[in-house]
């Protein structure tokens, strides 16, 4: 069965190019009407226009979809909220947020200004949680929402000269994972997307990506599972040149240590602690106390 999205409303961060544009006309064709957010700034992040997002909108438009531009800064809570009453002051529902709007100031961490690393993760996770907590009411009073939060292989597993990208990415998976738990009762699903595609973001790395296999619409039939009816939860999706994986944030088994020598027991059975047959993906914080406590609990004979 085709997936559609008819009758439904998304809002797509960054959709003025790259990944949020192909998001966002892949959602349009497919029946949703979408909000076309983007702050038209460079790729660091400095400046501001609306005629990006307006672009795509006419594309859309054109394409005989429904669209609306909206310029705000993810990172301005009000202009986040204006944008939030602006559709649901024209369409009356919000059922898809995509949280794609993101800037990069890389260098390495210690030539690295202390505002470089404090704007970027305002961007990538500030702009997440302003955006989310604006429509957040609205899909609970509906009993139904769909966020996706774009991470990155960055953040996952670490990048040279991205300390402040990597720890933002990071950071939206632990939001993720929360907010998917909080959600679940009232149908809000929630994921996080890491994409590897040929962007404005990538541009630099040039010859060393096979740039024609990188098309940001080979990402995009992720980011439509991800917000569809049928969507998982809590699921960390890795997409780009056609391949798709799943991440996971695992747990060992580990060892049960104590006495006055457990630091050189610690070190010594290292190995034995980074097992990682039996390990599990908890359900939720709480199993780390709990692999802890039975593993005490047993080595006390209980």
């Amino acid at each position: 069965m085709t997936m559609r999205f008819d009758g439904q409303v998304a809002i797509v961060t960054g959709a003025g190019g790259g990944l949020g544009r192909e998001h966002a006309l892949a959602l349009a064709a497919r029946g949703a009407r979408v909000v076309i957010n983007d702050l038209g700034g460079a790729r660091d992040g400095s400046g501001g226009s609306a005629s990006a997002a307006e672009a795509v909108v006419a594309e859309i438009e054109a394409a005989g979809g429904e669209a609306i531009a909206n310029a705000a800064s993810v990172t301005d809570y009000a202009a986040v909220q204006a944008m939030v009453d602006q559709a649901m002051a024209k369409w009356g529902r919000i059922d898809i947020l995509v949280n794609n709007a993101g800037v990069l100031r890389d260098k390495s961490f210690a030539k690295m200004e202390i505002e470089d690393f404090r704007f970027v993760v305002d961007v990538h996770l500030m702009g997440a949680v302003n955006c989310t907590k604006a429509v957040w009411e609205i899909m609970r009073g509906q009993n139904y929402g769909r966020i996706v939060m774009t991470t990155s292989s960055s953040g996952l597993y670490g990048n040279f000269g991205q300390s402040n990208y990597g720890a933002a990415k990071m950071a939206l998976v632990g939001l993720m994972q929360t907010l998917s738990i909080e959600g679940a009762k009232n149908d809000i699903r929630v994921n996080c997307l890491a994409p590897t595609a040929h962007t404005r973001m990538t541009e630099d790395l040039g010859a060393a990506l096979p740039l024609e296999a990188l098309s940001p619409a080979l990402v995009t039939p992720g980011l439509l599972y991800l917000v569809s009816r049928d969507a998982p939860s809590r699921a960390i999706l890795a997409a780009g040149a056609g391949g798709f994986e799943r991440a996971y944030v695992t747990l060992t088994q580990g060892a049960f240590i104590t006495g006055e020598d457990a630091p050189e027991q610690v070190a010594a059975r290292f190995d034995a602690i980074s097992d990682r047959t039996g390990e599990i993906v908890p359900e939720m914080g709480i199993a780390q106390g709990m692999i802890e406590l039975t593993k005490a609990k047993k080595a006390h004979g209980g």
